[in-house]
């Protein structure tokens, strides 16, 4: 087979109707080999016949989708150098859209022999590594449309594909645990019912499972391992044809936009499943090492780790950013994805050792017209010196607002001094966000999320529990924020079990009305339990799958939960464009556009701040006081709300403020008795007395006002 020159862009494998262009970069090369494999496991290997730019590339005519594929690259095998090429290892494309098999984890995908890490190992790994696999690019999407939801308007709910449809019912049971299972109409109704407006999914991108974890009889069940940045992850495939998981992730993302839910995924960019200097050699390690990773200055055997996992990519190199911004275009207009979650995004933004805000990756999306029209939203921290990041994104961002969680967690659980910070947390992180321009909405609010605690366990624990990880407990937070309400664990108390149920309405509550953008973890509205286990990146189980029975047994929640979703949405007075200012928007208005006011009616002053007893704080939101305007210009309104928080251990009485701020309120949601908008409304009349129940939020609209 006689390759025809072909083009070096764009790289990867490139289907054109009639043949296959490939493309692969590697400045340290010598010379690249193509290996095609049949059906039965033979290889014919074909050389790439032009390089240009450290691009590789040929077209070979007749090859056509489902072909599997791979590279082995010749050059120098030189580690304490930073270079490990070695073309007896079968190669995976870093640009491959699909990818096919298994890792065996035996000598031949390691470049050194076991126990001596400084010789280098010539046993071929074709047989032992996943396979790239040329795919079909054409898709039809018909009448396809991105829903484009607004910040402020959207609820994401962050889910797993497997274990969000594993053990549901009305999924056939082919269909659990893949792509097609998630767009199943069962699935899709549920996601309506509770206002979700977008569907944030774990990773999702090809990954390998852990050799460590497979030894112990586990699986890497996160994703958090990947391995190819274009590739769907084939394991959440339910069609077997080679290929067919990019048709049906398309598939997916086409029924959800339907439903008018947008898909966000999780992305993994800072690492690679290729580990430290002890791991195998799949893929960028074997085609140019140095260019790939971040490596040791003075030692270049070994990587820098800002992740935790062993090696960190090294975006100051352009191809290696190339690589990443290409991967994102590819997932933006092929797979039509709506946005990204960044895993550990601080660690992009190294320049060189300090997380830097103006590096390049930040500059070039900022400036990319594709990647910079979708949600950017970073997990604002590594593991590196400085990585806690939180508020410091440049504003085209949004984050993850981890203090947002810590707080109202502190908050809920009656820990002192924590009511100021707890007031800036729900009403956007003004002291974070908007010095740079940014709105509320670039706080991303969440209480739980995948790595901690379910809702449920937040209020059943004080302590983790991930004896089955094989760790030894060690794994994990300790620092959970949590309160088990009197036991630890499952108990047949009433009276921990109604308060615990009320701490879960409490949360999801706080989350919902709280100024930013909400994401509620799987599973929450129905009471969904890890027993206790705060990490279960391991657990692909029952233990981490959701149990949809509870959504019967808990129904109660999962109402409560899609009614306080659904006053979200009727009422722009939670869901701001912009920050509060304390005061009038215009000229001549009597009411500020917030107030805080003390259990007695009076409004909060720095004393009552500053005590760190506080448990109780009145809120006042204008709906008079919204500077947003609508789309067609006119100036947003709504009802005024009082938000009562009562973190106390005992009820405590509250003045209902009067004069402007109203002569009558009626209650539409209270967390003790878990009614939003109920039948029969209780009211109370400016200076009436109303009794906050203990550990609850009671919430009242006005209905009339002072002549």
């Amino acid at each position: 087979m006689r390759p025809w020159p072909g083009t070096p862009y764009p790289l990867g494998a490139t289907y054109d109707g009639a043949g296959t262009n490939f493309a692969l970069f590697s400045e340290v090369a010598s010379s690249v080999e193509l290996c095609l494999f049949a059906p039965d496991g033979s290889e014919h290997r074909v050389k790439l016949p032009e390089v240009d730019g450290f691009v590789w590339h040929g077209y070979l005519p007749g090859v056509l989708p489902g072909q599997h594929y791979g590279y082995r690259v010749t050059g120098p095998h030189d580690p304490e150098n930073g270079q490990r090429c070695n073309p007896n290892k079968l190669l995976l494309d870093p640009y491959a859209k699909a990818v096919e098999g298994e890792i065996r984890w035996e000598q031949p995908v390691f470049g050194y022999p076991f126990g001596d890490p400084h010789q280098r190992d010539d046993s071929d790994s074709a047989d032992h590594t996943p396979k790239a696999v040329v795919v079909n690019p054409f898709f039809d999407w018909a009448n396809d449309r991105p829903p484009k939801i607004p910040y402020n308007e959207s609820v994401i709910y962050e889910a797993h594909v497997r274990g969000l449809t594993m053990l549901h019912p009305a999924v056939p049971k082919e269909l659990r645990g893949t792509y097609a299972g998630l767009a199943h109409p069962a699935v899709i109704e549920h996601l309506t019912k509770l206002g979700v407006t977008a569907i944030e999914l774990m990773p999702v991108h090809q990954f390998l499972h852990d050799h460590g974890l497979q030894d112990r009889g586990l699986r890497n069940y996160w994703g958090y391992n990947t391995i190819a940045f274009f590739a769907p992850h084939a394991e959440y495939a339910a069609q077997t044809a080679q290929g067919a998981q990019v048709a049906e992730f398309k598939a997916m993302v086409r029924t959800m936009h339907e439903a008018n839910i947008e898909v966000i995924l999780d992305v993994v960019y800072n690492h690679t499943a290729e580990g430290n200097h002890l791991g195998p050699t799949l893929s960028m390690r074997g085609i140019d090492n140095e260019a790939y990773y971040r490596l040791v200055e003075d030692d270049q055997r070994y990587y820098m780790d800002y992740t935790g996992t062993g090696n960190s990519m090294n975006v100051r190199n352009p191809h290696t950013l190339q690589l990443i911004m290409d991967s994102l275009r590819y997932w933006v207009t092929e797979m039509r994805v709506d946005g990204f979650r960044f895993d550990l995004a601080a660690t992009l933004a190294r320049e060189f050792y300090d997380v830097d805000r103006l590096s390049a990756f930040f500059d070039i999306v900022q400036q990319d017209p594709v990647i910079s029209q979708v949600k950017l939203i970073a997990e604002p921290w590594d593991v590196g010196p400085g990585g806690y990041q939180v508020g410091n994104f440049p504003p085209l961002w949004t984050e993850w607002n981890g203090k947002f969680r810590d707080t109202v967690r502190d908050f809920w659980r009656g820990e002192p001094a924590t009511l100021g910070e707890f007031a800036s947390r729900i009403t956007g992180s003004s002291d974070l966000y908007q010095e740079d321009g940014r709105k509320p909405f670039a706080s991303i609010n969440f209480v739980t999320a995948h790595d901690g605690f379910t809702l449920n366990d937040l209020v059943s624990y004080n302590e983790k529990h991930n004896e089955a990880n094989g760790e030894g407990n060690r794994d994990g937070a300790d620092d959970n924020r949590s309160w088990n309400c009197g036991v630890e664990g499952p108990t047949d108390d009433d009276e921990i079990l109604a308060l615990r149920a009320r701490q879960r309405r409490n949360m999801i509550a706080t989350l919902m009305l709280s100024q930013g953008v909400p994401m509620l973890l799987h599973g929450d509205e129905m009471g969904r339990t890890q027993d206790g286990n705060n990490n279960g990146y391991c657990q692909d189980n029952e233990l981490s799958w959701v149990d949809w029975s509870l959504a019967k047994e808990n129904a109660d929640l999962v109402e409560f939960t899609t009614a306080v979703t659904a006053l979200r949405a009727r009422h722009p007075v939670f869901r701001r464009r912009r920050f509060f200012q304390g005061r009038p928007i215009r000229s001549g208005d009597e009411l500020r556009d917030i107030a805080w006011f003390t259990p007695s009616g009076q409004e909060m002053s720095d004393e009552d701040w500053g005590s760190g007893f506080g448990r109780c704080v009145v809120t006042f939101l204008n709906g008079e006081g919204i500077p947003d305007l609508d789309q067609r210009g006119e100036r947003v309104t709504d009802d005024s709300f009082l938000l009562c928080f009562n973190a106390h251990h005992e009820d405590i009485d509250v003045t209902v403020p009067d004069g402007n701020y109203g002569a009558k309120w009626e209650v539409v949601l209270d967390t003790a008795t878990g009614e939003v908008a109920p039948v029969e409304r209780e009211t109370y009349s400016g200076k009436s007395t109303m009794v906050l129940p203990s550990r609850s939020l009671i919430v009242l609209r006005r209905i009339g006002t002072e002549d």
